[in-house]
């Protein structure tokens, strides 16, 4: 890391030869675009280049934090090719306006963003080692034993931490799944 805060291209080539693998099947698997998954894996790494302050290493290994930054990047990016193909969506032949299908109410919407930040709220209170193997099990598709290997923790412990970490979730977020469940009925 402080290679690269002096500006030392070779060490960014070295952190991508570890990392770049892993960044680009986590971007592939939500972008499910090979180009645009490119892309994302690009923007990651010269966003740390520019600015290699914004890892804190109190927070978490470089790794974690990296497909976190690869992941928000990849939504961030289907999410503005998904506006480009709305406003690019020629109209019907027949003359009729083309509307999207019907989905969740705003209710529905709402309830989600509150149970989204709960959880956030809860994953927050994890150890920081059961909050690692799970954002990478859940947000980033690993298997437990990818998560092994990207952490550097016995198959063993992975399994014993997502263990402890769902069951500490499950306590944590009791009160809350029942609380909306009757709502989403």
């Amino acid at each position: 890391m402080r290679r690269i805060a002096r500006g030392d291209s070779g060490a960014l080539g070295e952190l991508y030869d570890r990392f770049g693998r892993p960044a680009y099947s986590l971007a592939r698997r939500i972008c499910a675009d090979d180009g645009l998954a490119e892309d994302v894996v690009q923007e990651a790494f010269l966003a740390f280049w520019k600015d290699p302050s914004r890892y804190d290493a109190a927070k978490g290994r470089f790794g974690t934090w990296l497909l976190t930054l690869v992941h928000h990047k990849s939504v961030d990016a289907v999410r503005r090719e998904s506006a480009i193909r709305r406003r690019t969506v020629p109209a019907a032949e027949d003359g009729e306006e083309w509307s999207a299908p019907p989905g969740p109410g705003a209710d529905e919407d709402a309830i989600g963003s509150l149970v989204a930040g709960q959880v956030r709220d809860a994953l927050g209170r994890l150890p920081v080692e059961q909050r690692q193997v799970l954002a990478l099990a859940y947000y980033g598709g690993y298997t437990q034993r990818e998560v092994a290997a990207l952490t550097g923790v016995p198959l063993g412990t992975v399994k014993s931490r997502m263990f402890t970490g769902i069951a500490r979730l499950r306590s944590l977020l009791g009160p809350v799944v029942g609380e909306f469940a009757g709502g989403l009925s």
